[in-house]
């Protein structure tokens, strides 16, 4: 029989007023992946982790990990996290909810005389955020995990122009860990994973469900430096048949993309599709015709094959537009991630913990990446617990009520006390 265990809900309060203090940046909030803001965040987790009488360890690639000792120190341990770092003007909540909610959990145990069967600790986790920052994926887990290729590490911030291993370095971390395929983590010492995440979408507050369990985290296939190429020229003076626009070529794009989109859902894919940039070049200006566009472009979905049909739209668009238009498309390179189905198990566990407790939920998938599908792919049991959340996220507005914060740091908690007892292997 567990104790009556009760998350310490105040002290992440306290610290995610601390965390916003230390990082609003005028209009919202700004951790930058490998740079002062996250640099602050870890600091401060480090000193409450230790605080309550947490062992605490940073790994080479600089994540951290706080950990509650369990009965058996033998056993493999859960884990619960996510990450501190945020997009640039974001919100408080992305990413250190699952953090706060780690550690509200384990400091509820400790403040219970509670010794869980196994180690529970709580990790943050390095530059989930590095899709703003730098133009890969997980670095700070799966460099963890050692899935991560050593080429990623020459990848530069788009703010600096300097490559990840030199912010690494910069932040007194080794690269060298990765370029030795080494890891500090793995299946062989972790028994599961669980990230606490608010939603950041729609569904849960219009269902008016607390919290959701996440049955998988979408794979994407993406264009980062998508270019059109036309001709420069008066606006006045170039009749339309002799234009080559690169902005209604590009335009053109985006509305036949959302069509097929719209198409596809209606015979059963479930996917997204965003034009995350739509620009005309720097040089453009008024009485110019525009002889040049980018664009970015984030297809994703927990079936890749939706992505594939997606994309093979727009292979026959891109000709048809140029042959039309007389412009020419250059889709630059392609980078994606991999699908991530969430463990049963761990389902099943979060099931029977929000059950015991009384809690509302909702089985759904993820939209966004997480680290959890890092922790999937490496072959961890892996889990993820929504919270609902009020106005998006990556934007100043992102919010979060405590009470629904409260009912995931409970099934979180109750889930990590749980989980495997009985058997600690």
């Amino acid at each position: 029989m567990l104790p009556n265990l009760t998350p310490d809900v105040a002290l992440a309060g306290r610290l995610f007023a601390e965390l916003r203090e230390k990082s609003f940046d005028g209009t919202g909030i700004t951790r930058e992946a490998f740079g002062p803001g996250e640099r602050m965040a870890h600091a401060l987790l480090a000193e409450a982790g230790e605080a309550l009488g947490l062992e605490r360890k940073v790994d080479p690639v600089g994540n951290l990990y706080l950990t509650l000792p369990g009965a058996d120190r033998a056993a493999k341990r859960v884990i619960l996290g996510s990450h501190l770092d945020s997009v640039k003007s974001g919100g408080n909540y992305d990413g250190a909810a699952g953090v706060l909610a780690g550690l509200a959990a384990v400091a509820g145990m400790r403040r219970a005389g509670f010794t869980p069967a196994r180690d529970i600790t709580v990790m943050a986790i390095r530059a989930e955020e590095a899709g703003a920052w730098f133009p890969t994926s997980y670095p700070g887990s799966r460099g963890a995990l050692g899935i991560m290729k050593p080429e990623e590490l020459g990848v530069r911030r788009l703010d600096t122009g300097r490559t990840l291993a030199e912010h690494m370095k910069d932040e007194g971390f080794d690269p060298g860990f990765i370029e030795r395929g080494e890891k500090a983590i793995g299946p062989d010492g972790v028994a599961a994973f669980l990230e606490v995440h608010i939603e950041q979408g729609p569904v849960l507050e219009a269902e008016e469900v607390p919290v959701g369990i996440i049955t998988g985290i979408p794979g994407s296939r993406r264009l980062r430096q998508g270019k059109v190429l036309g001709e420069w020229n008066h606006s006045g003076a170039t009749p339309r048949k002799y234009r080559r626009d690169a902005a209604i070529a590009l335009a053109d794009l985006a509305v036949a993309l959302d069509e097929a989109w719209c198409q596809l859902e209606a015979r059963g894919h479930r996917m997204v599709c965003t034009f995350c940039v739509l620009a005309t070049a720097p040089e453009a200006g008024f009485t110019r015709i525009a002889g040049e566009a980018h664009f970015q472009l984030d297809v994703r979905s927990v079936n890749l094959h939706s992505c594939d049909a997606l994309f093979e739209v727009l292979y026959d668009k891109v000709a048809e537009i140029e042959a039309r238009r007389g412009v020419q498309f250059d889709l630059g390179p392609e980078a994606g991630s991999r699908a991530s189905l969430m463990d049963a198990g761990v389902q099943a566990g979060l099931k029977r913990a929000a059950e015991a407790l009384g809690i509302r939920h909702l089985s759904m998938a993820s939209g966004g990446g997480h680290d959890a599908a890092a922790f999937a792919q490496a072959g961890v049991p892996a889990g993820m617990l929504f919270v609902r959340n009020q106005n998006g996220s990556h934007n100043p507005k992102e919010d979060m009520r405590m009470e629904d914060f409260a009912a995931a740091c409970a099934v979180a908690q109750r889930f990590a006390a749980e989980y495997g007892q009985g058997d600690a292997a």
